[in-house]
C-alpha cells in the first residue's frame, strides 16, 4: 500500500458497562493516504462490519484478492477517488454482533459509532467536523446499521452506503427460526446454548449448523429485549412447540427497514446520498428488500442509488469500489 493503516484504540463511554461485559477498549483501524501524517482536511468514510465481524478482521486476506483497505488505497492512489480517511470501526460482542443499535440487552452501539467514534478520529486524526464531510457505509449488519444510522442520526453522517443489509426480515431471518428452535430444544435455554457454543468454538470452531442460532439470538437481543429472559431477549418462538409469538415477531418487525424506512422520510430527505446494493444470488434473499427499501425511499423523493449484481452475499468486498466511487466524490472538504 502507498498509504497508512493505522491501528488505534478507542475507550469509548458509551459501551462502559455494557449488559454483556463487553470492552469498552476497542480498537480502531484508521487508513490514510500516502504522504499524509493525519486526516487535517479530510473527509471521513466510517465502515462497519458484518455479524461475527471485527474491526482487525477488515485485514484478512483472501487469495489473490486485495482487502477492502488496499482496494481503497489502489483508488486513491490510481485518481480513481480523491483522498478521504477510512475508518474501520469494531463493533463485536458475545452475541457475535450488535446490529449497530442501542439495545438494554447489548448495549449502546449505535450511540458509540455516532458519538464516541467520531469524536475519537475528529480529535485525534482532524478529521473535517461537519456531517456534509462523513459517510457510514456497512454491509449486511453493517449495511443495517448503515440505514439505521441515516435514519437515526441525520445530523451526524450527511451520507451512507448499504452493502445487502439485513431488510425484508420473513425472508431474511425467517428460514433460521425453526433451525435454531431445533438446536436450542437440547438446551436448557440460550444462555446455556451459548456457553456451550463459546466452548466448542474455543476446543475446536463453530459449526455451520451453529450460525444460525447465534443469529436468533443476537437478533432478539438487537429487536426484543426483555430483562427478565436469557441473555435478556426474547425468542419470537416457543419452546418445545416452536410456536410464533406473535407480540415478539410484531417488535422484530418494528425494526425491520422494509417497514421503518417508510415511516422515516424526513430522515432520509435530510442525507445527500444514499447507495443500496444487494446481489442477486444472496444466500440470505436480502435482494428482496432492497428491493422494497429502495422503492419506499423513491416514493417519498429521497434521491437513491440502487444496484443488483450477479453474486452472493459472501466475498463481495469488490462492491465497495462502487459506493465509494459515488460517495467520495461528495464529500465535503476543509
Amino acid at each position: 500500500m502507498t498509504g497508512r493503516l493505522l491501528e488505534l484504540e478507542i475507550d469509548a463511554p458509551a459501551l462502559r458497562g455494557n449488559p454483556l461485559g463487553d470492552p469498552s477498549r476497542r480498537p480502531l483501524l484508521c487508513w490514510l493516504p500516502a504522504g499524509r501524517e493525519d486526516g487535517r482536511g479530510l473527509p471521513a468514510v466510517y465502515f462497519l462490519h458484518g455479524f461475527t465481524g471485527s474491526a482487525r478482521a477488515w485485514r484478512n486476506v483472501s487469495p489473490f484478492s486485495p482487502t477492502v483497505p488496499e482496494r481503497i488505497d489502489a483508488l486513491v492512489a490510481g485518481g480513481a477517488i480523491p483522498p478521504f480517511a477510512a475508518v474501520f470501526v469494531d463493533g463485536f460482542t458475545a452475541l457475535g454482533g450488535s446490529q449497530w443499535t442501542n439495545s438494554p440487552a447489548i448495549g449502546r452501539y449505535q450511540d458509540y459509532v455516532a458519538d464516541d467514534v467520531v469524536a475519537f478520529v475528529e480529535a485525534r486524526l482532524g478529521t473535517v467536523a461537519r456531517r456534509e464531510a462523513r459517510a457510514v457505509v456497512g454491509r449486511s449488519s453493517g449495511g443495517y446499521g448503515a440505514l439505521r444510522l441515516g435514519r437515526d442520526r441525520p445530523e451526524v453522517f450527511a451520507h451512507l452506503a448499504c452493502h445487502a443489509g439485513d431488510a425484508g426480515f420473513e425472508w431474511c431471518y425467517g428460514p433460521d427460526l425453526p433451525r435454531a428452535a431445533a438446536a436450542l430444544l437440547g438446551a436448557r435455554d440460550a444462555a446455556a446454548w451459548l456457553a456451550d457454543a463459546v466452548r466448542r468454538a474455543r476446543e475446536t470452531r463453530l459449526a455451520g449448523a451453529d450460525h444460525p442460532v447465534l443469529s436468533v439470538l443476537a437478533m432478539s437481543a438487537a429487536y426484543s429485549p426483555d430483562p427478565s429472559a436469557p441473555l435478556g431477549a426474547a425468542l419470537p418462538f416457543e419452546l418445545p412447540s416452536g410456536r410464533l409469538r406473535e407480540e415478539v415477531w410484531a417488535r422484530w418487525l418494528e425494526a425491520d427497514p422494509v417497514r421503518f424506512v417508510p415511516r422515516a422520510l424526513d430522515a432520509y430527505r435530510r442525507l445527500a446520498t444514499v447507495f443500496l446494493d444487494c446481489g442477486t444470488r444472496d444466500e440470505f434473499h436480502l435482494r428482496w428488500g432492497a428491493r422494497q427499501v429502495a422503492a419506499a425511499l423513491r416514493a417519498g423523493g429521497v434521491e437513491v442509488v440502487h444496484e443488483e449484481f450477479e453474486d452472493g452475499h459472501m466475498g463481495t468486498g469488490y462492491r465497495y469500489d462502487r459506493s465509494l466511487a459515488l460517495l467520495v466524490p461528495r464529500l465535503a472538504r476543509g
